[in-house]
């Protein structure tokens, strides 16, 4: 079970819920992935007629999916508190997801105002999953502000390269082991979120992969699988990389193992 913040989800996968071609492929995408939360944002514009307005959101809460409310497109520290507080009054929980963007090119987070605004909203009762980027030190001032659990990002958001930082990626995650991470952003299709499974991170969170992907409801349902998959193969302790060849059959019992008669 994935536990954050002391409340348990049977699913690894958090999906968003921007850019779907209607309402009933998002719908349909829901209950193929099963996800653990759903991610909504005050901010949220539909291009689709029949995809917001009072409709989205009932149709969000029949789900019976646990939401996830972010702070998406704020650009400061007091924008992304006034929001995260009424996100709270308006769907009921005390989980946000604390984005605080700091370029508008790779829409990559600003750390400094990030671990403010999380000092902030951990005191006021706030359970804060704050995206941030794979930076060690940046990650460790978030934990020192309180925040239990990090949303690192594989690329920037909606570009589908997967894990462009690898390597600054797995020093995170071995540093921290007992800290669930989930990452968020830049994964494009399934074999993605399952390597960083098999990474030892704990969940993904995904949005245009699957909202934008040719068949949503697929995607979703692959994801699920990878997703899967990827914890199960972390779990069973993979076999080490290796330089050299090693044969997997033994070599005891050949009859013309290395027999001179057969060689050249």
């Amino acid at each position: 079970m994935l536990s954050l913040y002391g409340q348990t989800f049977a699913s690894r996968l958090l999906l968003g819920t921007a850019a779907y071609p209607d309402m009933g492929t998002l719908n349909q995408s829901v209950q193929a992935a099963a996800p653990a939360m759903l991610t909504v944002s005050l901010r949220r514009q539909s291009s689709g007629a029949d995809c917001h307005g009072g409709a989205f959101w009932e149709m969000l809460r029949g789900l019976g999916v646990p939401l996830l409310p972010n702070t998406a497109g704020c650009l400061s520290v007091r924008e992304a508190v006034t929001t995260a507080q009424m996100a709270r009054e308006i769907f009921g929980t005390d989980f946000i997801k604390l984005e605080l963007i700091g370029d508008d090119r790779t829409l990559q987070p600003d750390v400094f105002q990030l671990v403010e605004a999380a000092e902030i909203l951990i005191k006021d009762g706030f359970r804060v999953l704050p995206y941030c980027t794979e930076d060690l030190i940046a990650c460790r001032r978030l934990l020192d502000s309180g925040c239990e659990v990090l949303m690192p990002w594989a690329a920037p958001i909606g570009t589908a390269l997967g894990a462009v930082h690898a390597y600054a990626l797995r020093v995170l995650r071995e540093a921290m082991p007992d800290v669930p991470m989930i990452i968020d952003a830049g994964l494009g299709v399934p074999s993605h979120a399952a390597q960083v499974m098999e990474w030892g991170f704990d969940g993904v969170l995904l949005n245009t992969a699957v909202s934008r992907a040719g068949d949503p409801v697929a995607m979703a349902r692959a994801f699920a699988l990878a997703v899967e998959a990827g914890y199960c193969a972390r779990a069973a302790v993979p076999v080490p990389p290796r330089e050299q060849a090693q044969a997997s059959s033994p070599t005891v019992g050949q009859p013309f193992w290395h027999s001179a008669e057969y060689e050249g």
